[in-house]
């Protein structure tokens, strides 16, 4: 009998930063922080590299292309909200193109934000991430115990 593994759910995020700015997308009918900013990735489809992963949606999602040298992992985290997941974070300063709301059908509006002012009705997990970029903390953990 072959017993049933646990799975955790993996995602990026992308955190595109130009002249001391950071892009930031609000979310709209997606399902979870419908309303709120938060910085642009996505999910795993399989049999695809974290990197690979925040390559295609920064294609899918921004309209833009981030070579493989011009990304740069910064963080991984452990999450708990409403399931389990983990995080790979990665930031790029260079890129091909100009980035958009390339999913207007999820994002109800796009724009460049100070890293160091951002607006009050971002994302929690968003904003530890940026946090986390500031302060080189490489792993971190996020929502256990609240």
């Amino acid at each position: 009998m072959t017993e049933e593994r646990f799975k955790l759910i993996a995602a990026v995020f992308i955190l595109l930063l130009k002249d001391g700015k950071v892009f930031l997308a609000r979310r709209s009918n997606t399902g979870w922080e419908d309303g709120k900013y938060c910085l642009p990735g996505g999910h795993f489809n399989g049999n695809e590299t974290a990197g690979a992963v925040a390559i295609r949606e920064a294609k899918e999602e921004l309209g833009i292309t981030i070579a493989p040298e011009d990304l740069r992992f910064f963080n991984i985290c452990h999450i708990q909200t409403n399931d389990e997941r983990i995080h790979f974070s990665f930031v790029a300063e260079k890129w091909q193109g100009e980035a958009i709301n390339n999913e207007p059908g999820r994002a109800s509006e796009v724009d460049w934000f100070p890293i160091n002012n951002l607006p009050e009705d971002m994302n929690d997990l968003a904003k530890a991430t940026i946090e986390w970029y500031q302060k080189n903390l490489y792993y971190t953990e996020f929502g256990w115990g609240k």
